[in-house]
């Protein structure tokens, strides 16, 4: 934000009004000082339009040398804090240089907006659009406004989903082979599949399935990795036998999930994995990772 705001009161209430939103979706979107705030959600090649006050504070005139409205997509770094990239970039002035004794309302619109990338935050990076208001000023600062607004992109089902099979193991003790029915998911989807023992000579004392993001930052030497884990799920609680089969049904939509991102503007990726844990009797731990994709299908 302006840090002349915190010096000296605005002259003026800037107020900005989306031209549809007593019927557009909000949806909760987290701030930088951790607050829940309430935002109106587009996807892209909407309109973008609405209304912006201007409201002198009482007995105050405000000269300035221009108005205007900004529709910035931009991607931060949190390692380069407060330096933010913008991939998208629209300008629309609204007023010439003058005065303003009152309130002044300017009606705005930004048509079929490109928005290729949703909304995003995460561990080391966010992905954010907004608008910016500025009023322009030669003495005490120029007076800056700004209000979130989230985007989210949906894709249809994929016309090829192959499914995974896989066969793991450690050579004489273990041997298990995994399926799961597809290797593309959308948010609400649920993840069916099987595990058979065909080889156990190690006592295994239980076995989850976890989904893991992991989001990557930067490039070359600079590459930051960070790996959470969503979602973690009991498969089975006690000793396999050979020949024994473990059912798998995990249900997507009670998990805080993000879409699959590759190589978002050269600068992060976020991807998913489900990951299959095997825990002996001695507490060693066994893992085997598969990447699957997940997508927002409309609703999702």
């Amino acid at each position: 934000m302006n840090f002349l705001l915190g010096a000296f009161k605005p002259a003026c209430n800037i107020l900005i009004t989306f031209s549809d939103a007593k019927t557009r979706k909000q949806v909760p979107m987290k701030k930088e000082n951790g607050q829940m705030v309430m935002v109106p959600l587009f996807q892209s090649q909407e309109n973008i339009a609405g209304k912006i006050s201007i409201e002198p504070l009482q007995g105050k005139k405000i000269e300035h040398n221009g108005v205007k409205v900004e529709l910035l997509g931009q991607i931060e770094m949190y390692f380069d804090r407060g330096n933010f990239y913008d991939f998208t970039s629209l300008v629309r002035e609204l007023d010439v240089p003058g005065d303003i004794y009152e309130r002044k309302t300017y009606p705005f619109e930004f048509s079929t907006v490109e928005m290729p990338y949703e909304t995003y935050s995460g561990v080391n990076v966010r992905l954010r659009y907004v608008l910016k208001v500025t009023v322009s000023r030669n003495y005490g600062g120029s007076i800056v406004e700004y209000q979130d607004f989230m985007v989210r992109n949906y894709s249809p089902p994929p016309s090829i989903n192959n499914s995974i099979k896989m066969e793991v193991g450690i050579e004489d003790c273990l041997h298990i082979e995994f399926e799961y029915n597809k290797s593309k998911y959308h948010l609400k989807d649920v993840i069916i599949g099987k595990i058979y023992f065909l080889l156990v000579r190690i006592k295994i004392k239980n076995m989850d399935l976890e989904i893991r993001r992991r989001e990557s930052t930067g490039s070359g030497a600079n590459t930051h990795v960070e790996t959470e884990t969503l979602a973690k799920y009991e498969l089975m609680d006690g000793a396999p036998v050979r020949g024994e089969s473990i059912p798998i049904r995990l249900f997507l939509s009670p998990y805080e999930l993000t879409p699959t991102h590759r190589n978002i503007n050269n600068k992060f990726s976020v991807k998913n994995y489900l990951n299959l844990v095997l825990v002996d009797e001695e507490d060693r731990r066994y893992f085997k990772q598969q990447e699957i994709t997940i997508y927002r299908l409309l609703d999702s």
